[in-house]
């Protein structure tokens, strides 16, 4: 399997990062500072790219199997590059021969009750917001889009921190998955593979998804 990561030097993409490695992925890490990236491994290619810039990666990622995003405005300080981001891939990842897109999306727009999502809640973080907003923004970008690239939007839990990797997860639809004590939490290590396995397996295509304990 081969796949182009896109945000491979953030928390999350690094790893799926080292999931993917260690399923035995050859991997083609598209990053604007190859120096945040000093993994080495003979099969990850560093490519320096903007995801914003097409024609910087188009030719290095042609013929991998699938893309995976995971992508943040918090850097540029930018909220409005989120969808952005999801319309370019969209557009231009065919042109590339790749099929298949994994947006590491987020919680906010989740349903915690009927027409209420968590974002709607008045003590979610005012900081957040901005990030929510925008990843709701590019989840419409999905649903709306009628090209031939084949989408999997997948919402992590409220709370997605580094912690084991355990291999169990829950897979759920629109609505925030919580434990028996009220919580929604997933590791890192456990959502990515939970992401790759939604490659392997070939489902949840075209739609949102989320991952929780």
């Amino acid at each position: 399997m081969k796949i182009a990561l896109f945000g491979a030097t953030g928390h999350i993409g690094q790893g799926i990062l080292d999931e993917a490695l260690a399923r035995g992925y050859d991997v083609i890490a598209v990053v604007r500072d190859p120096s945040r990236l000093p993994q080495q491994n003979a099969r990850l290619t560093v490519v320096t790219g903007d995801v914003a810039k097409p024609e910087s990666w188009t030719d290095a990622v042609r013929g991998a199997d699938a893309a995976v995003a995971s992508l943040s405005a918090r850097r540029d300080g930018d909220p409005g590059l989120v969808p952005s981001n999801a319309r370019v891939l969209l557009d231009n990842l065919p042109k590339a021969g790749v099929s298949r897109l994994f947006w590491v999306g987020g919680a906010g727009t989740l349903e915690v009750a009927p027409g209420k999502r968590v974002i709607d809640d008045p003590h979610f973080p005012a900081a957040w917001k901005p990030e929510a907003e925008a990843q709701g923004k590019a989840l419409e970008v999905f649903r709306a889009s009628n090209g031939d690239t084949i989408w999997t939007y997948l919402s992590p839990a409220a709370v997605i921190e580094p912690g084991e990797r355990t291999g169990k997860y829950r897979v759920g639809g629109e609505q925030l998955l919580v434990d028996a004590e009220g919580n929604s939490r997933i590791s890192i290590a456990d959502y990515a593979a939970g992401l790759l396995d939604r490659l392997e397996q070939r489902d949840a295509e075209n739609k949102r998804i989320t991952l929780a304990y």
